[in-house]
């Protein structure tokens, strides 16, 4: 990518950002360290399609959009793989007289004479011109020209070198370029099961031969320095993966089945870290509910939801905007997923001692003006939570719990005092994933409600028969899935005078959803059915996520 300089001027000439607002962000950059383009996506001043059109006008060529417009897995594998990767290009698009050949550098000095020798059989008489796309783009592109795991598998195998590194390294790359969340590599009694959790659902991704698992997993352990020896408890490590251009950090668990040990490795992407609280799912009336509870000077806010439904990325969404010099930020987490510069985060170390609360008694005389918890699991570090949150600090946690109603009993149960928890507790948020539509197959479907879903007719008060809703066909994609990402649902209970004077009676769960639900607080089903409606994801997906509870 181009420098600061170039970008700042191309967006500023091209009216995409006001001199105003780029005069704030080079300050704040300044301030923090950050690249100004960093910022701008951060506060949605621009968007990845402003950025790319800007950056290609700062290099003097078109904008290619490989996100509007894919080429196909043929017009992609024209150019050959090694070619492809040494110089970052992309056959964007074939004309009569020119071939439009797309790159994240078109700067690269002789980069289109250098093309047209190596492509001449492809090239022929035409004109190559370059345009620019985004990196990730490019990257995603790449993935055509990769064959099917097993495939792979057997190639390497054949070569009879680096057996176990190089079928770990392959899969790794695969579950990074795929965006998986977690790898399981699943003992059977010949083969090896190698699956990829995508956006909340497991895939199979490929089978290996029995008898090379051995060092496989030995390689994992040497990897995640795991005892060798040990082979009928429970391990946990971590893996820094070096890619192309970053490292990926890798939890890793084993576990011993009856047909040998099992592997999971969880993914820890980078991307999570640009997610802003409107790209997490909030719409602008939560938002304002998360931001107002967020900047009182004490009390507590609690994520709940169950194991995987984004709780800790939507608490580092919020820490990413309350993280500013003049603030104390520490954390206590198990595990520590995403380091953020400024903030004090505290790994939970069982060997040591060192638990929630313990770490979180710590954290109190460390003078902070904001402790994040990473999971409030017992009566001990509930109590110290509330205390906490009782004289001066802003205290932010995750709670299980199926929506946000139930977490206040659930609390109350643990033995926290009703006046203690009716002072503190400023917001309760329930959340849980579904998977967006994919962009580049979603298609419009008239759907007759009363014929479709008889029980969601209330839902959708038009006199009409069918109303239009949406899906994805499938592409190449999201893999022929329909979906390609995941978003968030909420729920929120805010905390008002009569919602605090019901928990000094240690109310049940209906009472609370009663009270909350006078008040405005809608449902995360009633919340999905906005994003349903809005084409972000499908009625499916959210009745298998988060049904009605009427």
């Amino acid at each position: 990518m181009t420098d600061n300089t170039n970008i700042k001027n191309a967006l500023l000439s091209g009216g995409y950002v006001s001199k105003e607002d780029m005069a704030k962000t080079e300050e704040f950059s300044k301030k923090h360290k950050i690249s100004i383009v960093e910022y701008l996506l951060y506060n949605e001043l621009i968007t990845k399609d402003i950025l790319g059109q800007a950056t290609a006008e700062a290099f003097k060529v078109h904008y290619a959009d490989l996100n509007t417009y894919q080429p196909s897995r043929e017009q992609i594998s024209k150019i050959p793989e090694e070619i492809a990767k040494k110089y970052r290009v992309v056959l964007f698009e074939e004309k009569a007289k020119e071939v439009v050949i797309t790159t994240d550098n078109p700067a690269e000095p002789k980069l289109a004479s250098e093309l047209k020798k190596l492509l001449a059989d492809i090239i022929q008489s035409k004109k190559i011109v370059l345009a620019y796309s985004l990196t990730e783009d490019i990257e995603e592109a790449f993935i055509n020209y990769r064959k099917a795991l097993e495939t792979r598998f057997v190639s390497i195998i054949k070569s009879e070198k680096r057996v176990a590194p190089e079928i770990i390294e392959e899969i790794i790359q695969d579950a990074i370029l795929y965006r998986a969340s977690d790898i399981h590599f699943e003992p059977q009694d010949k083969e090896v099961v190698i699956r990829f959790r995508i956006d909340g659902v497991l895939n199979e991704a490929g089978r290996i031969p029995k008898e090379y698992y051995e060092n496989i997993l030995n390689s994992i352990k040497v990897k995640s320095r795991l005892r060798l020896d040990e082979h009928f408890s429970a391990q946990d490590g971590a893996i820094h993966f070096d890619t192309t251009n970053k490292m990926v950090d890798l939890r890793v668990s084993i576990t011993p089945l009856v047909d040998g040990e099992k592997v999971v490795i969880r993914v820890l992407s980078e991307y999570v870290k640009g997610f802003t609280l409107a790209s997490l799912g909030l719409s602008e009336t939560n938002q304002k509910i998360f931001l107002s509870a967020s900047h009182k000077p004490f009390g507590m806010i609690m994520v709940t939801g169950p194991t995987g439904s984004g709780k800790t990325t939507t608490l580092y969404a919020l820490v990413k905007i309350l993280n500013q010099p003049e603030k104390n930020i520490t954390t206590i987490e198990d595990p520590v997923e995403y380091k953020i510069e400024g903030v004090n985060q505290i790994q939970v170390n069982s060997q040591t001692n060192l638990t929630f609360a313990e770490g979180l008694r710590s954290i109190a005389r460390q003078d902070p003006d904001i402790i994040l918890v990473g999971e409030i699991r017992d009566k001990e570090t509930a109590d110290i939570a509330v205390n906490a949150a009782l004289t001066g600090h802003l205290l932010l946690s995750t709670f299980h719990a199926n929506d946000a109603a139930t977490a206040i009993p659930r609390l109350l149960e643990m033995g926290i005092e009703p006046f203690l928890l009716a002072s503190t507790l400023q917001l309760v948020v329930a959340q849980r994933l579904v998977r967006r539509i994919c962009e580049h197959c979603r298609t419009s479907v008239s759907v007759n409600i009363k014929k479709e879903y008889p029980h969601l007719v209330k839902y959708f008060p038009s006199k009409s028969k069918t109303v239009t809703l949406y899906k994805g066909k499938g592409c190449q994609s999201c893999n022929d899935t329909g979906y390609k990402g995941r978003v968030a649902i909420f729920e929120f209970i805010d905390m008002s005078k009569e919602m605090a004077a019901l928990i000094l009676k240690n109310p049940s769960t209906n009472e609370i959803r009663d009270l909350s639900r006078k008040q405005g607080a809608i449902s995360l089903f009633e919340d999905g059915l906005e994003k349903v409606k809005s084409a972000i994801t499908t009625m499916e997906e959210l009745l298998h996520t988060a049904p009605p509870q009427d």
